[in-house]
């Protein structure tokens, strides 16, 4: 009896430890910064005559998206100028969903719905889909079970199997998840008539 209860104060004080310390991440991820520090800026669609920038960071950006990572890690023209357009989305719904990668929180403003930025992830993610961020989207997808970017992302991949055996983030996706690997094959596979094997 007296060891179950030191052990439950333990766990007690470990998890209190646990806390306090993700509390201090978040309180330095969530830190306001000056706009002048940002190294890039976003701006939404939906107001072309006056648009308003979101600033960020790109080592933010980057290690919270594998789409926006694919953005400025390659010499893309977002890359080079510093400046994002996101399309089909408004400056309150950009400005939740840089807040969101920063801080993992969805900040409730007003009536904004959770699933608008939902909806809004998924078509950034499928439009910006390209040979590049296929696997890695697609595992992100396959993580979360969002049906419609594993789809857009296993059409891609399967049209471009060939291309993409000799790259690196196929060397390690079949390291890291064969079994990943291997459904992916099975959709390319399913593909092919049946006479061809």
């Amino acid at each position: 009896m007296r060891s179950c209860i030191s052990c439950q104060i333990k766990a007690k004080v470990e998890q209190r430890k646990r806390n306090e310390d993700l509390n201090a991440k978040l309180a330095f991820l969530t830190m306001p910064q000056p706009a002048s520090f940002s190294d890039v800026v976003l701006f939404a669609n939906d107001d072309d005559e006056h648009p308003v920038p979101v600033p960020a960071h790109k080592a933010v950006l980057a290690n919270r998206s594998p789409v926006l990572r694919a953005m400025l890690d390659n010499e893309m023209k977002e890359s080079l100028s510093g400046t994002i357009k996101i399309g089909d989305v408004s400056y309150d719904a950009l400005r939740a969903f840089i807040n969101y990668l920063y801080t993992a929180e969805y900040a409730s403003t007003s009536n904004w719905p959770v699933q608008h930025l939902k909806d809004f992830c998924h078509k950034f993610l499928v439009s910006n889909l390209n040979l590049d961020n296929s696997l890695s989207t697609y595992t992100f997808a396959r993580q979360h079970n969002f049906k419609s970017i594993i789809d857009a992302a296993l059409t891609l991949i399967t049209a471009n199997m060939n291309k993409l055996a000799s790259r690196d983030e196929y060397i390690e996706l079949k390291e890291r998840d064969p079994g990943l690997l291997l459904e992916i094959y099975e959709a390319y596979f399913s593909k092919w008539p049946k006479w061809a094997y």
